[in-house]
């Protein structure tokens, strides 16, 4: 009897384990899922003038909230915003990791210490801070640079681009450069054993072997490019080219607590994470043959 409570209590220990991991799951992500996914199959119905009692109500619209959605003129706008400014996110900020992460991983570095700490010093800026920082250096009274307004209309997007890549470029190196320091010294001293320049080692063995850190920092990178919030929202008082709906996010934000139509900024939360999962996932899918191993 006691090997059978003894058994029950080693049976039950993982699940107690696990409880505080599966009610925060529930409790932040779960449940505000599920209030999400049913404020988007619903809206308020008004009767006669809006005015007495029982004239609001919530009724069940279905699909309706999601086909208004994924066909409005101003979310597709500004998802080829976000489209231009992730084009240059991604290629500029993951080129600018690689190269760093193998520059600091070189047999020849100096102050690699200090020079990790200095590019990865401006991942630890909030966003909000660094957008502001940098959107007062933008201003033309600040950098008079060649008459260059960089929060004009045809600026702007690489001026927020910009901002992103200060900020991000610091944790992707970090992330390359510690896989990096994972892969045994003896490749690098047989490829110099067979006469490989620190450029051919860095291109034919260091960049190979970095292909799945490189693809995941990507999916990581196309995430974080499609939430794009913070920069716009911050640098939007500064300039009038920026608009309510400049990425899908600032308009979910705009319908939830400035028009106060919750309903519609649900449904559009819910294109915002399914077109995520649709490019993330398609992403891996693509590359998981490099990633992973993995056969088609």
């Amino acid at each position: 009897m006691a090997r059978t409570r003894g058994g029950a209590r080693r049976s039950a220990a993982p699940y107690l384990f696990l409880t505080p991991a599966i009610v925060l799951f529930t409790l932040f992500l779960a449940l505000p899922i599920g209030y999400t996914v049913h404020l988007a199959l619903r809206r308020t119905q008004v009767s006669g003038l809006g005015l007495g009692k029982g004239s609001r109500r919530e009724v069940f619209v279905g699909l309706d909230n999601l086909r208004a959605a994924v066909t409005d003129g101003e979310l597709w706008a500004g998802w080829w915003r976000v489209l231009g400014y992730g084009a240059l996110v991604l290629v500029v900020m993951l080129g600018l990791a690689l190269l760093f992460a193998l520059l600091l991983d070189s047999a020849h570095v100096r102050l690699a210490r200090f020079s990790r700490i200095a590019i990865f010093l401006p991942y630890a800026v909030p966003g909000v801070v660094a957008s502001l920082l940098w959107g007062f250096l933008y201003l033309p009274s600040l950098t008079p640079i060649g008459g260059i307004d960089f929060l004009s209309a045809s600026a702007v997007t690489y001026s927020m681009a910009n901002v992103a890549v200060w900020g991000g470029t610091g944790f992707n190196m970090l992330v390359l450069y510690t896989n990096l320091r994972a892969i045994p010294r003896s490749y690098y001293e047989a490829a110099r054993m067979d006469g490989a320049s620190e450029l051919a080692i860095a291109l034919r063995v260091k960049i190979p072997i970095l292909v799945p850190a490189i693809i995941l920092t990507t999916v990581f990178s196309i995430i974080a490019t499609i939430q794009v919030f913070t920069e716009p929202t911050t640098l939007r008082p500064l300039t009038n080219t920026i608009s309510s709906t400049w990425s899908p996010l600032m308009k979910v934000y705009r319908d939830a607590f400035v028009t106060g139509d919750l309903y519609s900024a649900a449904a559009t939360s819910l294109v915002i994470a399914a077109v995520s999962l649709v490019l993330s996932f398609g992403f891996l899918r693509v590359v998981r043959g490099r990633a992973f191993g993995e056969g088609r």
